[in-house]
């Protein structure tokens, strides 16, 4: 393979990770025929059509898969040796991203982004879609986003997943919630409450996972499809609604809410930065997932409450 062109090698791995010439060519700021161009110089090089057109893109075959993982190792280590994606300064060059969070990503994870962006990057702009998780990682292989995140756990070999922080779960009621008075609730308490709780599209069943498991579900007197009408709905009634503690944090500082412990143990969740894979991000997308992993991976649990009991 002497003679094999490194760029040939970008474009299959672009291909193989978004499925899209589109997509590729974008990625690569060419245009659409010069990706198509050298799709069909990498299938005379293989001997193999690499690439078959469905409904939902490009489909590797059983050639390109056995490809894939070399080429794309190996695009990263030349990418990491000669500097790749050093070319994007963020505090002279500008940039519009798109990226997809859910309702209680808007509300609390992208006012720090933003304020972040201001200092570091005055001229990076964002687009915010609504997360929805059974399209996102399609969305982002498309080149439709840039990043999203998530607390599912989606795996995909064209994407790559970057943990963030953890987040335990607690309890958010009225300040003045007329029986639940002290530092937590008891399950009997529980039981004796109206809760309010959300299920939709952006993938966060946790809280009304943990409803179902302890026999609540018959006690929701409020099913939303978004987290960011909760603290409205609570500080108005008297119901009670399980949510992610940071989240928590947030909403307590511009609300009259408090929070309380849980009566039982709850698996902390993982909030992740999903992205395409380095090899195959632009100078500025590799700036961004830095941007973000940093920025958001300061998140720890909030210390408002004292240790979730034991």
């Amino acid at each position: 393979m002497g003679s094999f062109d490194l760029n040939l090698a970008r474009v299959f791995v672009l291909l193989y990770e978004t499925g899209s010439v589109t997509a590729t060519a974008e990625t690569l700021h060419v245009t659409q025929p010069t990706v198509s161009y050298s799709l069909a110089k990498l299938r005379r090089h293989f001997g193999d059509e690499l690439f078959r057109r469905t409904g939902r893109g490009l489909a590797p075959t059983a050639g390109a898969q056995r490809l894939y993982e070399p080429l794309q190792r190996a695009l990263a280590v030349i990418d990491t040796a000669t500097g790749q994606g050093d070319d994007f300064d963020p505090a002279t060059m500008s940039g519009r991203f798109t990226v997809a969070l859910s309702d209680l990503g808007e509300a609390t994870l992208l006012p720090r982004i933003a304020a972040a962006a201001r200092e570091r990057a005055p001229g990076v702009s964002f687009t915010v879609r609504p997360l929805d998780v059974d399209n996102a990682e399609s969305w982002l292989r498309r080149g439709e986003l840039d990043a999203f995140i998530a607390t599912p756990v989606l795996t995909s070999h064209r994407t790559e997943r970057i943990p963030l922080f953890h987040e335990r779960y607690v309890g958010m009621v009225a300040a003045d919630h007329p029986r639940v008075r002290g530092a937590s609730v008891t399950l009997a308490e529980l039981r004796a409450e109206r809760h309010a709780t959300v299920y939709g599209p952006s993938g966060h069943v946790v809280p009304r996972a943990l409803l179902a498991n302890h026999g609540l579900l018959d006690r929701v007197s409020v099913e939303a499809t978004r987290f960011s009408m909760l603290p409205y709905l609570l500080e108005r009634t008297d119901l009670i609604a399980i949510v992610p503690e940071y989240v928590g944090e947030v909403f307590t500082a511009s609300h009259r809410l408090r929070l309380v412990r849980l009566p039982f143990e709850t698996e902390p969740i993982e909030v992740a930065l999903y992205a395409r894979h380095e090899s195959s991000r632009s100078p500025s997308q590799r700036w961004l997932v830095a941007f973000m992993s940093e920025v958001l991976g300061e998140l720890v649990s909030p210390a408002q409450l004292p240790p979730s009991i034991g």
